[in-house]
């Protein structure tokens, strides 16, 4: 049995842990409304700006003579891989990582085996796992949550499009956390480049009859793909960002609770070893009276 020393000792470190549990849940609590606030303002934007860009391309057939929608057989891969620069997150990070390798044994067993499958690590987990594991990687994208904004997410999807574009990559595809809620983040696989056609809404857009473009319906495609593509990586990454917090917050309640049931328990098995020292103790002062007195 532990000494009254130790336990006591055990019990200042859960009670010291669970204060740092408690103060990191508050601080992504914080962090987390104003990551909620920022996807929630931007799906509508990216979900109207993608309806745009099919619209026009099913009406126009503009999009399937776009580089970034050509199809060509898969021999060089990039998978874009969003993960957070800090741990203490449950299973956020490795879920992102199972389902690289899972995508990678299951879709491109014979390209990884050839070493043409590169990973786009965004976030510093990410980035040292795979980098860790010899898998080639594209570009250092380990400080993108330090100063999260468009202008940083989209450096890496230029990169992602000019190797698509170039021929450096066949097929393009993104995985990371969907936020759904605090506690729950639904990891999804996309694929990226090359552009994917969606049949309702090409559909749909057969239904119009008549379109005004102004400029023309050529320089629109144009400018509107490039932009389209990286507001859907940048739509990934808040993605991701908020799930991040919601999962820290879950992770951190999750950590105070334990803490305190681990307090509990420490605390009874602490007064047991008291009363059990104290009952000791009695027993010896009474044993050693009756002997002195036997002794006269």
């Amino acid at each position: 049995m532990a000494s009254l020393k130790e336990v006591r000792n055990r019990i200042v470190s859960v009670g010291s842990t669970q204060q740092i549990t408690k103060a990191m849940k508050m601080v992504a609590a914080a962090k987390l409304r104003r990551a909620q606030d920022n996807i929630l303002r931007m799906r509508p934007y990216a979900q109207r700006l993608n309806s745009i860009l099919t619209n026009l391309s099913s009406v126009s057939g503009e999009a399937g003579s776009n580089v970034y929608a050509q199809k060509r057989d898969v021999q060089r891969v990039l998978i874009i891989a969003v993960t957070s620069d800090r741990g203490l997150c449950g299973a956020f990070n490795s879920n992102v990582m199972k389902a690289v390798n899972n995508l990678i044994n299951e879709r491109y067993a014979a390209q990884g085996a050839a070493g043409n499958v590169e990973i786009m690590a965004i976030g510093k987990k990410g980035h040292e796992y795979f980098n860790k594991r010899s898998f080639p990687m594209a570009g250092d994208y380990t400080s993108v949550f330090g100063n999260l904004s468009f202008e940083t997410v989209r450096i890496a999807a230029e990169q992602a499009m000019e190797g698509f574009r170039t021929g450096l990559y066949d097929q393009v595809d993104i995985i990371y956390n969907e936020f759904k809620n605090v506690a729950t983040q639904i990891i999804r696989t996309e694929q990226f480049l090359p552009i994917q056609e969606n049949p309702q809404e090409e559909a749909a857009a057969n239904v119009a009859l008549d379109y005004i473009f102004e400029p023309s319906k050529e320089e629109i495609i144009e400018q509107l793909i490039p932009k389209s593509l990286k507001i859907q990586v940048y739509k990934a990454v808040l993605e991701s960002n908020a799930s991040e917090h919601g999962a820290r917050m879950t992770a951190m309640d999750k950590a105070t609770d334990n803490a305190g049931e681990l307090l509990k328990q420490l605390k009874l098995t602490y007064n047991r070893t008291r009363q059990a020292a104290i009952t000791t103790e009695i027993l010896e002062i009474v044993g050693g009276a009756e002997a002195l007195a036997a002794g006269r």
